[in-house]
């Protein structure tokens, strides 16, 4: 089989998989959603504060949809999806998708900018692991534990704690500029820097003991090339391969995040949509969720191919 007609396989069967996660959260939101207790018509209508009488209810429920079979409102809100409509939102009265456009590119700024600083803290550790002293090895092990494990709304309060109340130095809240993205930004990253290093240092240890490590410094190279030049990049290939799994948990740990610092967001949106049952809002923003996390998933297996030499025959 010619390399384009590979490239172009292995493309389409990525999409499928692609369509089939989408339509499988949709079927699931749609579901679960209605399994939460309370009526929907009357979230549309401002909750049980709005106390809006049985005609009203009526008429919305008319209006929505919400008075026929369930069957049928799941084939017609598929119906809506495949063209693109995400709905009104019950609680806002706005276009779903215009909602969304609205937050996307923050949340997308502070996961992106969170994955970054995570592999740079990570490939730290795994360095110092690798490269210290006994007891080095020992305090850079024990970090990475410590961070993989750390809650994000236990590490929020940590650092406005520290870095806030006591020092003054960054605000307690997300405010227009770099400052304001410090806090959530690193409260983001610091677990997944802690997983990603243990993952690293383990390949980066036994990158260094390989062939091509121990040819090399028989040609008179030095450690430090050695690290750069070979084992680094061979030692970065499962972080690279679990990097589309990171997006998505940056993802979710970013409604965390976004609610403690106030930020506006797709995480902060998405909490507040659920607390008001608005089941366009919620519905849209996981799909939007779920479609970033797939095409950074395929983007990173794409990555992995061409960084791993082995990988591009299958």
């Amino acid at each position: 089989m010619s390399g384009a007609r590979r490239v172009l396989r292995w493309l389409a069967v990525r999409l499928a998989g692609a369509v089939f996660v989408l339509w499988s959260i949709a079927t699931l939101i749609f579901f679960a959603l209605r399994l939460v207790p309370g009526d929907p018509a009357l979230a549309i209508l401002g909750g049980p504060g709005s106390q809006a009488s049985e005609e009203a209810l009526a008429l919305v429920r008319q209006e929505y949809g919400l008075d026929r079979p369930v069957s049928e409102q799941y084939l017609l809100a598929m119906g809506r999806l495949l063209v693109g409509d995400l709905g009104t939102s019950y609680s806002l009265r706005q276009d779903v998708l215009g909602l969304i456009a609205e937050q996307f590119w923050g949340t997308l700024l502070l996961t992106v900018l969170a994955l970054a600083t995570a592999w740079l803290l990570a490939l730290g550790l795994a360095t110092w692991a690798t490269r210290g002293s006994r007891a080095g090895r020992a305090v850079a092990s024990a970090l990475e534990i410590v961070a993989a494990a750390v809650p994000h709304f236990w590490l929020a309060s940590v650092l406005i704690l520290l870095f806030s109340t006591t020092l003054g130095m960054l605000p307690p809240v997300s405010v227009p500029g770099p400052l304001g993205l410090v806090l959530p930004v690193v409260t983001l990253a610091l677990p997944l820097a802690g997983f990603l290093a243990q993952v690293m240092r383990e390949s980066l240890a036994d990158a260094l003991e390989s062939p091509f490590a121990l040819s090399a410094r028989a040609r008179g190279e030095s450690e430090t090339g050695v690290r750069l030049r070979h084992a680094v990049r061979h030692a970065a290939l499962p972080a690279i391969s679990l990097s589309g799994w990171a997006f998505g948990s940056l993802i979710s740990g970013a409604v965390v995040v976004e609610t403690v610092f106030a930020r506006p967001g797709l995480g902060r949106s998405l909490l507040k949509a659920v607390t008001d049952r608005d089941i366009p809002l919620v519905t849209g923003i996981a799909l939007v969720s779920a479609l970033a996390f797939v095409l950074v998933t395929i983007a990173t297996d794409a990555l992995d191919r061409v960084a791993d030499p082995r990988l591009r025959g299958s």
